[in-house]
């Protein structure tokens, strides 16, 4: 029975490694990007659930945009602030909306991040600049790729429901209660992000993100 599962697992795992990505952005003409002091990632909607995947995801677009020359507000921050100002969550759906909320938080553009699609092993993203002044949309991007979602969670879930028979013990009864209660933790445990995951949405990010006008100095982006 072990080999059994241990066969699934490496099966499961090995098919996880292969991935793909594709993605493409445009930005307003003529607009000075260079006077972008600040952004702030004000939402990120979607099939990313739980703070901790979205907190994810804003720390990936963060770090890739940091590296053209932008700073932002730390998402925990973002959203302290906007509770204070008892800012509906629903309202970061608009644009004019996301414009708002860039007021609230005092910065000239805010970005909100949506992933369409995060299911049988692809994901979709698509991330919009918003100016705050007028509620234009200043840059958007979108990006697809594989993941192997799904076989990342089959996989949390049968080691799950194996640890858990393993920790049960006793008669085949409760070896199938543990196998049960180790399958739901799993399951949680294989909807999170594992690293094979985190690896492919950042590639995917990247690719999205490329075309983002950079503020850097041209002798400092041909390092």
């Amino acid at each position: 029975m072990k080999a059994v599962w241990a066969g699934v697992l490496l099966t499961a795992m090995a098919v996880a490694g292969c991935a793909s990505s594709d993605a493409e952005s445009t930005a307003v003409a003529g607009y000075d990007f260079s006077s972008l002091n600040k952004i702030a990632i004000v939402e990120v909607t979607g099939r990313v659930y739980g703070e901790a995947a979205k907190n994810k995801v804003s720390n990936l677009v963060t770090m890739a945009l940091m590296k053209k020359g932008y700073t932002f507000i730390e998402r925990q921050n973002v959203k302290a602030l906007l509770k204070e100002q008892e800012f509906q969550a629903s309202d970061l759906t608009t644009d004019a909306g996301a414009a708002r909320a860039g007021q609230i938080l005092n910065v000239p553009a805010v970005m909100v991040i949506d992933i369409p699609k995060f299911r049988d092993g692809k994901i979709d993203m698509s991330a919009k600049l918003v100016d705050v002044e007028n509620g234009t949309i200043l840059w958007m991007g979108s990006g697809s790729g594989s993941t192997n979602k799904t076989l990342g969670t089959i996989a949390g879930a049968a080691a799950g429901a194996a640890l858990g028979a393993a920790v049960a013990g006793g008669d085949s009864s409760d070896r199938w209660l543990g196998a049960g209660v180790g399958a739901v933790a799993g399951g949680v445990a294989g909807n999170m992000l594992t690293p094979s995951e985190e690896k492919q949405v950042s590639k995917v990010i990247a690719k999205v993100v490329k075309g983002f006008p950079s503020r850097l100095p041209p002798a400092a982006k041909s390092k």
